[in-house]
């Protein structure tokens, strides 16, 4: 086991809130997952979601400008395939398409960060999300293989190098962002290095839905990471919130992929990068897949904030990963002002 799992290991769940509802017997939406309605924007008319080229000289400049404004960017020229990650989506839908007994053996336990289940979020809402998911912290093995008896290693094999090229790219994000607060070389290397980091892949499945605009995929959250990458395949869904605009639409353009500001960032940024609150509705009646990658420093490197000139003082005090993980399993989007000098 990771220590990245052993830290959510710590909020152990009741199985009403991992286990997803039976979505291929479901022909109407059942009450337990009836949302009250909510207006979106399109994003085209109100707010434009910046698109960063990485090979651009100015980069640094307009990531930081991304990650103060808006807390989110898109990404291309990020250097993943994008064959590659057409395979880990098309194991996604594959995992996902199996009979709904047979994806509950790969259940997440009840202790446990992997395999099979609801997001982690559930036990904060009083309704049910549209969603399943499929989290990953290494290799998944041994999920898999109750899955997949004879044919698991395709899956793990794919899972795998997905996770190295997405860390690979989550370093470079990070020293590109880290560059826009003016932190040296040796600041940024305590908190990025190629060799430790806690780090995890969600596969998620928004089921066909007789219903999609009463029911919520993912409900409104943070991530606790420093950052999270997403491929969102070719059907709408993620929405930000951003002050004094409301809900705005991240529409998926071709190759490009999504990061968003998670916040152990907000922390170490002394609150100059907005951790920012997303959530996924469902706009069509067919399933939508996407791919969150979530990185973050080991569980037992302390955070806090860096970027301090002269005239600031820190807003948030030290923590370590896993004791933030700690705070938000219990108090969700109460987290950060509970560690707020």
């Amino acid at each position: 086991m990771s220590p990245l799992s052993e830290a959510y290991g710590d909020h152990p769940l009741d199985l009403h809130h991992i286990i997803p509802l039976d979505f291929e017997s479901a022909r109407t939406v059942p009450d337990s997952h009836v949302w009250p309605t909510s207006q979106s924007l399109e994003s085209d008319d109100q707010l434009s979601i910046p698109t960063v080229d990485l090979m651009d000289p100015e980069a640094v400049k307009l990531v930081g400008h991304a990650c103060e404004t808006l807390g989110v960017f898109q990404v291309i020229n990020h250097g993943i395939p994008l064959d590659i990650i057409g395979e880990v989506e098309s194991e996604a839908r594959r995992l996902f398409s199996l009979p709904t007994g047979h994806k509950l053996k790969a259940l997440r336990s009840p202790g446990g960060a992997t395999g099979y289940g609801l997001a982690r979020i559930s036990p904060f809402f009083s309704k049910k999300m549209w969603h399943e998911g499929f989290t990953v912290m290494g290799s998944p093995v041994d999920h898999a293989r109750e899955l997949w008896p004879n044919d698991y290693q395709r899956f793990c094999d794919v899972m795998e190098d997905y996770q190295k090229k997405m860390k690979e790219l989550a370093i470079n994000l990070m020293h590109l962002i880290l560059k826009s607060l003016d932190l040296s070389e040796e600041e940024i290397s305590k908190v990025v290095s190629p060799g430790d980091a806690s780090t995890a892949l969600q596969l998620n499945s928004y089921p066909f839905c007789p219903d999609p605009s009463r029911v919520m995929g993912l409900a409104p959250h943070t991530d606790t990471s420093l950052l999270t990458i997403l491929h969102q395949s070719t059907l709408n869904g993620l929405e930000i919130f951003k002050d004094g605009v409301g809900w705005v639409l991240v529409s998926p353009t071709n190759g490009s992929l999504v990061v968003n500001v998670g916040d152990l960032l907000h922390i170490l940024s002394n609150a100059q990068f907005p951790s920012v609150l997303h959530r996924v509705v469902l706009k069509e009646k067919e399933q939508r897949v996407s791919l969150a990658f979530f990185y973050s420093p080991p569980t037992d490197f302390h955070v806090s904030p860096l970027a301090l000139n002269p005239a600031q003082v820190p807003l948030y005090r030290s923590v370590s990963v896993s004791e933030y993980i700690h705070i938000k399993g219990k108090n969700l989007e109460k987290a950060l002002s509970l560690i707020r000098i």
